[in-house]
């Protein structure tokens, strides 16, 4: 019986940091390294961690980000603020820690610009992760599903599932040469089927895989529209329990700025 992962939770905590170095991963990819000494008792231990990164106002080079006020964060009254949740993709402790965040570079929005055009020594404002929700104990096996936004977190569950479960990666990229941004380790460790960036490619790639059984765990992740028909599926078509599903809408078009925690599906809540 598939039983959720831990939850550990982590001291809030605002960091002001800067760029120490950046790297093209692949046509549509790149790695922002940054640094400094707010870094000290990071943790993102988690495959789908999130912190929220605040970019500077592309007029006037502003970043506005929270205070911590009694425990909270306050943001500021005055001004927009412009903050994208993105996966901390490795963090490595040490006299001079350093977590890697990687963009996948679409369309004109603040946080593909500024990646984009980051420099050594640019600013970033980083708060969270807030929590890390632990993989699932009892499983088996794993699917997970993901387009360009949701390929560091489907790296990360890669590399953490033991060697003894089986995994399932299905991964969506509009430019093919866009998978060289999985490692050969990752390709090596999951199954990974390469599927089209097509409305019903997905739910066309989980109805060919067949029954899934109860010690099997899926995570799917991507554009939140285009994700309701494959919750559908494993939800209501297969009944699987909601232990066993996460589906979750990284982004949605026309919806700048969404927060990933919103119901993928507001008609159809979870049980």
């Amino acid at each position: 019986m598939i039983e959720p992962g831990t939850m550990v939770r982590h001291e809030l905590a605002i960091r002001k940091l800067s760029v120490l170095a950046t790297r093209k991963l692949s046509p549509g990819f790149v790695r922002v390294t940054l640094t400094g000494d707010d870094l000290a008792g990071f943790t993102s231990p988690g495959p789908t961690d999130h912190s929220k990164l605040f970019f500077p106002d592309p007029a006037t080079g502003v970043i506005l980000a929270p205070a911590i006020v009694d425990g909270r964060m306050e943001r500021p009254q005055d001004g927009a603020v412009i903050v994208r949740d993105y996966t901390p993709r490795v963090f490595r402790d040490g006299k001079a820690p350093e977590v890697d965040f990687d963009f996948f570079l679409h369309g004109d929005g603040p946080a593909s610009a500024w990646a984009a055009a980051a420099e050594v020594g640019d600013d970033l404002v980083v708060a969270g992760p807030r929590g890390s929700r632990m993989p699932p104990a009892g499983i088996a096996r794993v699917i997970v599903a993901a387009d360009e936004t949701a390929l560091p977190a489907l790296a990360r569950w890669i590399e953490a599932l033991p060697e003894e479960v089986e995994i399932v990666a299905f991964a969506s990229v509009a430019n093919q040469s866009d998978a060289a941004y999985l490692e050969p380790a990752h390709v090596h460790r999951a199954r990974v089927v390469w599927i089209e960036q097509h409305p019903e490619a997905l739910e066309r790639a989980f109805r060919a895989y067949g029954p899934i059984s109860d010690d099997t765990f899926v995570w799917v992740a991507g554009e939140a529209s285009s994700l309701i028909p494959i919750r559908r599926y494993l939800r209501r078509e297969l009944g699987l329990a909601a232990s066993q599903v996460k589906v979750d809408g990284y982004w949605k078009s026309g919806e700048p700025g969404r927060d990933h925690h919103a119901p993928v599906d507001p008609s159809d809540p979870e049980d």
